[in-house]
């Protein structure tokens, strides 16, 4: 299951997403803007500061962007910067694979087999789409429901 943190930080990235190119808009703003506990999203922009997908500029005319354009960034890539593997179990996880104790037949698993085609299918979906496309697909379901939910 995704957590805040992976939910929060896919948030971040949109609305970055969502800003005129070359400009930037403060954490606190993001916070307030996607509901978002703001200490909590100082810690998860600075996580997804480090791994290139945001920047940040201090002084007059600071805050945050996207480092790379939202085509570029893949909403599975900041999914396992923030929350590590996909794998809903160890014994799927292609990077942080771990056996089970209680696994009679690691090969012959129906419980693993079945969670390597979860672990994926979420991969295919993930890193294949982009925080742009994320973007504008909330932005046309808004633009078809009049904004409300």
């Amino acid at each position: 299951m995704l957590t805040n943190k992976g939910k929060y930080g896919l948030k971040a990235l949109v609305h970055l997403a969502g800003l005129v190119p070359g400009t930037t808009t403060s954490i606190a703003a993001i916070a307030e803007a996607e509901n978002i506990p703001k200490k909590f999203l100082d810690t998860i922009l600075l996580e997804l500061r480090n791994a290139g997908l945001v920047r940040s500029k201090k002084g007059p005319g600071g805050g945050v962007a996207l480092a790379k354009a939202p085509e570029e960034i893949r909403a599975g890539t900041a999914i396992r910067i923030l929350d590590g593997p996909l794998a809903p179990i160890g014994c799927a996880s292609r990077t942080a694979y771990q056996p089970c104790d209680d696994c009679a037949d690691h090969d012959s698993c129906a419980i693993r087999l079945t969670m390597v085609d979860v672990r994926d299918a979420m991969s295919h979906i993930l890193d294949n789409t982009s925080i742009a496309q994320m973007a504008s697909r909330a932005k046309n379901a808004a633009a078809w429901s009049g904004g409300t939910r």
